[in-house]
């Protein structure tokens, strides 16, 4: 696959071989290579057959809507060829860049607050060590690509400015999209839409969609529920990277796109779904806790092996084993959990 000739990341995506050990999208893979490999070698039939698909679809409808039969094509998974389109068109971010020509541009031109820089600058080499397209020894393309992306949003939303957590987000964006501009309006599209106040600086919109997790469970899982009732501010320390990374780090890449792509369609109910499935699928591994260091542990390898890697059937459980999980849940348990929270800080000397 070659990157168009747009915007500065501008080089090839390394290309997967035995000797080197990357995937496609230049992350060295030298603990899982092999398992990655087996599970690529099943999926790439059914990539083949949805990319055939997802061509067939777009070029009859080349405008792309929200229909019973979009969402349906999002939930099998969309063809990289075709993420870049499908994600800027279901989240807004082209209806964005059209509307504001320019100002992605007008944004790196303008003065840089230099606090704000420097701050970019520090994360620069802690993004993503492991991926050959982002170490500093390689072609400056893809570094400067996230400097740029992230100097930009934080100029653009002043609240938020620069978090640690947004460079992944952005790093994925731009191995995706291979274009600056459209990294910028998906990263407004998420930040300033579908995850509201996750990145601000009192994390408010984060901390309240743990709680609300933790609500969750206690009507799905409700020995699990149970369990974690134990200790008190437990979600906090198991998902909280879950969500501000958006499963980056945590699953299997090909599992977050899988993720994205349906996060970008439908909404943050995405994230819940699937740490729902995690938690469910798991359940006598967790309920065999007797500490907390053991439920640290148990969250931490919950997330590892065959279950998550295999993509095609995760992505599949995600929308069966939680069962019914409307937006209008999930927004009356926010505002539940935000009041409670909101209460418990203004209680605090």
């Amino acid at each position: 696959m070659e990157r168009e000739s747009k915007g500065d990341a501008t080089q090839p995506l390394a290309r997967s071989n035995d000797s080197d050990r990357v995937d496609p999208y230049g992350f060295e893979r030298r603990h899982d290579f092999e398992s990655y490999k087996e599970m690529m070698n099943e999926y790439v039939a059914v990539l083949n057959r949805r990319s055939m698909r997802w061509s067939k679809l777009l070029e009859e409808t080349p405008q792309v809507e929200k229909n019973l039969t979009v969402k349906r094509f999002v939930r099998k998974g969309v063809p990289n060829e075709h993420r870049a389109r499908i994600w800027m068109a279901a989240s807004g971010a082209q209806e964005q860049l059209e509307r504001k020509p320019g100002y992605y541009q007008s944004l790196l031109e303008m003065e840089q607050d230099a606090r704000l820089k420097e701050t970019i600058r520090t994360d620069m080499h802690r993004t993503f060590p492991d991926n050959i397209l982002f170490q500093s020894r390689a072609e400056p393309g893809m570094q400067k690509a996230l400097y740029n992306v992230l100097l930009a949003y934080g100029h653009h939303n002043q609240t938020v400015g620069y978090c640690q957590g947004m460079n992944f987000i952005a790093g994925y964006l731009i191995i995706i999209t291979k274009d600056e501009e459209k990294s910028f309006w998906l990263m407004d599209a998420l930040l300033g839409t579908i995850l509201p106040d996750y990145y601000s600086p009192d994390m408010l919109g984060l901390k309240t969609d743990q709680e609300v997790l933790g609500e969750l469970v206690k009507t799905k899982a409700p020995a699990v529920g149970q369990l974690m009732a134990q200790y008190p501010g437990i979600w906090t320390l198991v998902v909280s990277r879950w969500f501000i990374c958006l499963y980056i780090d945590i699953l299997p890449i090909e599992t977050v796109l899988r993720i994205w792509d349906c996060l970008f369609y439908e909404g943050s109910k995405v994230l819940f779904r699937v740490a729902l499935t995690l938690v469910l699928h798991h359940q006598t591994e967790i309920l065999r806790a007797r500490s907390l260091p053991d439920v640290c542990e148990c969250f931490k390898q919950i997330t590892c092996g065959a279950f998550t890697m295999d993509c095609h059937t995760f992505m599949q459980k995600i929308f069966t084993e939680p069962g019914s999980l409307s937006m209008a849940t999930i927004n009356k348990l926010r505002e539940k959990c935000r009041r409670q929270i909101l209460e418990e800080e203004s209680r605090r000397p």
